[in-house]
């Protein structure tokens, strides 16, 4: 009974009912007040639902009048207007929305969808000849971009003035902008402008003019201003999801349908886990920022690091490439005194003949002075070219030179006091051991001993033991004396290994005391301590 009833049929009651007409209510009973029943939840379902149907019923009447007024405009219409259009997309996008939140039964939808779709249809209908009309002006102006492409192709084949072609170029892309082509004429005009920006900046620029090979700044700079305009959009879309969230929040405070409420509800659960989803992926972004931003501190001090590199590099390249400039030349000039010695040596054969030994030696002194003159000089440049060129590029290397026969001078030095010590006769030399244990043992750092900080360093220091020699010479009963004496925190610590430790530490046994440490565990043997554990 309830379902035919919900539905809309008739339903037949029996003889004797009496007829009550009251006024819609959500708060008052749909029962008279002398009438009692059983399933109250029934009849509250039944009053909830009868106060959505009608209220809903209101609903598509007040649609059904808005579609017809459009109705009315659209039949009037001789062209296509965007306008109407715009206005039937939003009364179309008002019913979705009723139809999403479930405010409007499928059957009303339906008539409404259908509505709506007819005068869709009428305003294509209306606009499939205004594309007509789009379409011819398109492809007249396409004709007119294509041939004018066409000839700055053909005068960039010819190489003629790169310069004007590519301001020829930059106006033929202002004007393109400015223009209303199809989607298919666009594409095609806006590829064939692209293609010819290339062709003019490589012949400008070279082959890598169309930027394909980055280095490691620029790409770390393109990732960086990428990643930040991912957080960009990423902020905005929380912000949205936020004013969502707000605007459910404050229809929630306005009375509803149990079903509508249920429905906000799941509405917001969803939108608050879209949310918390996003502010996830928003943190690691935020992330992935600062590593870049250090990634990009570091390429920079490489890259300047490598500027200064390439910049000596540079410096070698010009040197030797003036060394090479020099030695050709010098070749040269070489070659030209061979051909001066061969014509002089000829004449000097011609003379000989003639001329007596004593007149033909000066001769050849005087070429021989010439052959050393020449020579010299050549050499001289050679010299002064080289001389150059080592002080370019060697100053690194005599500063490590000077630096190296700083560090000997001090090693040859060093030596010298103990020379002097080892003078002395055979008795005092047993005793000089010892002194140089003292003059060492003066600066003596008892923190060595493992087990021994700042705090006790300073209170063995107080009680006169400032050496590795006192401390080995010092009991372990006086140590634990003395510790007890500064604190009760300093008691717990046991003091029997740190006079053997400061004994091979005053004999210099270094190596040993390293080797022992590493058994100890905390400056306690591990086996007492185990014990003492037990």
């Amino acid at each position: 009974m309830l379902n035919e009833w919900r539905n809309g049929k008739e339903v037949d009651f029996p003889e004797g009912f009496t007829l009550q007409e009251r006024p819609l209510s959500v708060t008052e009973s749909l029962l008279p007040d002398d009438v009692k029943v059983e399933g109250t939840d029934l009849i509250n379902r039944a009053q909830t639902e009868w106060h959505f149907m009608v209220l809903s019923s209101k609903l598509n009447e007040i649609y059904q009048a808005e579609l017809g007024e459009l109705k009315e405009r659209v039949e009037q219409l001789s062209s296509y207007s965007g306008d109407v259009w715009e206005e039937l997309k939003g009364f179309w996008g008002k019913v979705q929305g009723q139809v999403r939140d479930r405010n409007l039964f499928r059957d009303h939808a339906n008539d409404l969808r259908n509505g709506t779709n007819e005068l869709f249809g009428k305003l294509k209908v209306l606009r499939k000849a205004l594309d007509k009309e789009f379409h011819a002006a398109s492809e007249e102006q396409f004709s007119t971009f294509k041939e004018g492409l066409g000839e700055i192709k053909d005068r960039i084949e010819k190489g003629l003035n790169l310069n004007g072609i590519f301001e020829d170029l930059k106006k033929m892309q202002r004007d393109f902008r400015d223009k209303k082509f199809t989607r298919e004429h666009r594409n095609n005009i806006w590829n064939q402008l692209d293609g010819l920006f290339k062709e003019v900046k490589a012949k400008r620029y070279g082959g890598n003019a169309s930027g394909g090979n980055f280095s490691a700044s620029e790409r770390l700079k393109r990732r960086y201003d990428g990643l930040m305009n991912a957080l960009s959009k990423m902020e905005q879309s929380i912000n949205r999801d936020k004013r969502d969230l707000d605007f459910q929040n404050k229809r929630a405070n306005h009375p509803v349908g149990q079903l509508e409420a249920q429905l906000r509800e799941a509405k917001m659960m969803m939108i608050n886990e879209r949310i918390r989803s996003k502010e996830e992926k928003l943190e690691d972004m935020k992330k992935t920022k600062l590593e870049l931003e250090k990634r990009i501190e570091i390429q920079k001090e490489k890259d300047a690091r490598q500027a200064e590199r390439d910049k000596v590099r540079l410096a070698k390249e010009e040197a030797a490439k003036k060394i090479k400039e020099d030695i050709k030349k010098a070749e040269k000039d070489r070659a030209g005194d061979a051909e001066k010695l061969k014509e002089a040596a000829e004449k000097l054969t011609g003379k000989a003949k003639q001329k007596t030994e004593k007149k033909e030696t000066p001769a050849k002194e005087s070429v021989a002075d010439k052959i050393v003159t020449s020579v010299e000089e050549t050499l001289e440049d050679v010299v002064d070219t080289v001389r150059a060129v080592a002080h370019v590029v060697g100053t690194k290397i005599d500063e490590a030179i000077e630096n190296i026969s700083a560090s000997e001078e001090k090693k040859e030095e060093s030596p010298a006091p103990q020379k002097e010590k080892a003078t002395p006769p055979p008795a005092q030399k047993t005793e000089a051991a010892p002194v140089k244990v003292a003059d060492f043992a003066a600066k003596d750092d008892l923190k060595v001993v493992e087990g021994i900080g700042p705090k006790i360093e300073e209170i063995f220091n107080n009680a006169g033991i400032n050496t590795f020699a006192e401390l080995e010479n010092t009991s372990t009963d006086k140590l634990k004396s003395i510790l007890a004496e500064a604190g009760n925190r300093y008691k717990a610590h046991d003091p029997t290994t740190w006079s053997r430790q400061a004994g091979l530490a005053a004999k210099g046994q270094w190596a040993e005391l390293k080797k022992w440490q590493d058994v100890l565990d905390g400056g306690k043997e591990v086996k007492k301590a185990k014990e003492e554990e037990e």
